[in-house]
């Protein structure tokens, strides 16, 4: 895809090395999202209570799996999005999935008259749908990343969609859910529509990431416009509950790798 493919109320950067969504996390945190980042020398991540997602460099090195298993803590999870570098040998893994990540090439993005605007005042629901449908991470503050939409029924949250990670120029449509009784009714990809409009309007471009299992996900994103941009992966895994530490040249100490 090139500049001249990009959707009306944007600009698409050029493909290239170091393209912001290559790295998409890390792209956030220093980027649109840098409000929100914590850092432990080339590490960062964002609050646990916002998002679990933690960004490592492209080209990692010991010291930096020893900085994110500072900033984790001994036994503490470590998720990592866009990923595919082990970690150490004696972190245990305890989620792998292959996925996919898709842009805005013909979406006709638009408003939806029945999506209302959710915040704070509303996450007990949000969490609750959550909970019934599994979109995904999303905590009590992962409101807090970006617009999200919903559409309720007989006063009941039923379908929801919102904004998490920011790479410059990009903005990611996550948390896509519908309640069972609701299914089949299109709501999904209407407030998809209406997330990704919004994210026009103010000139970035909509993505998202899926799970390369979750084909009939990914069947919907393609029937509205999304293609796929490069395939990745996603990884959870535990800090050991020991882990040595190591002299930096600054002087300080920090926890080795194996």
């Amino acid at each position: 895809m090139s500049s001249a493919d990009a959707p009306e109320g944007g600009t698409r950067p050029a493909e290239a090395a170091g393209h912001p969504l290559d790295n998409p996390v890390r792209s956030s945190l220093i980027g649109p999202h840098a409000r929100f980042a914590e850092r432990r020398g080339r590490i960062l991540r964002y609050p646990p209570g916002v998002t679990p997602w933690v960004a490592l460099p492209d080209d990692p090195e010991d010291g930096d799996w020893a900085d994110v298993a500072a900033l984790a803590g001994s036994g503490g999870t470590v998720t990592i999005a866009a990923f595919r570098e082990p970690p150490p040998d004696d972190w245990q893994v305890v989620f792998h999935a292959e996925g996919v990540q898709l842009v805005d090439e013909t979406v006709a993005a638009a408003p939806d008259p029945e999506a209302v605007l959710l915040g704070p005042a509303d996450v007990p629901e949000m969490l609750e749908l959550v909970e019934r449908t599994r979109p995904g991470p999303f905590t009590k503050r992962t409101v807090e990343l970006g617009t999200y939409l919903g559409i309720r029924r007989s006063g009941v949250l039923v379908a929801m969609a919102g904004e998490r990670l920011n790479p410059p120029g990009w903005t990611e449509i996550s948390g896509v859910c519908t309640d069972e009784s609701v299914r089949g009714q299109g709501l999904a990809g209407r407030l998809v529509l209406a997330v990704a409009h919004g994210i026009r309007e103010r000139g970035d471009i909509p993505f998202l990431h899926a799970a390369a299992s979750n084909t009939n996900a990914i069947r919907l994103y393609a029937s509205l416009g999304f293609g796929l941009r490069r395939r990745t992966a996603f990884l959870s895994a535990l800090v050991p509950r020991s882990v040595p530490t190591v002299r930096r040249e600054d002087g300080t100490r920090t926890a080795a790798r194996h």
